[in-house]
């Protein structure tokens, strides 16, 4: 499980945090990957749904899949 407290930006983290928690509970790769689009699209309802999917599957990718630990372009939301 990454340790997502790493990441840098709230919406990023949400949804790596919230993909992770679904996949523990059993959820399948498609619902977990829905359900964070909606989440991301809930941070930032001015994005499009095609934007919001694409930035996602980055995300769970560059987090998950590869377990990098480099920060990722992602959104123009500002940092915290």
């Amino acid at each position: 499980m990454v340790d997502s407290s790493r990441i840098a930006r709230n919406c990023e983290r949400a949804v790596i945090t919230a993909y992770q928690e679904l996949k523990q509970v059993g959820t399948n790769d498609v619902s977990a990957f829905n359900a964070c689009t909606t989440l991301y699209r809930i941070h930032h309802p001015e994005s499009s749904l095609n934007e919001a999917r694409r930035l996602v599957s980055e995300w769970i990718d560059h987090h998950v899949v590869k377990k990098s630990n480099e920060p990722t372009k992602g959104c123009d939301c500002a940092v915290k």
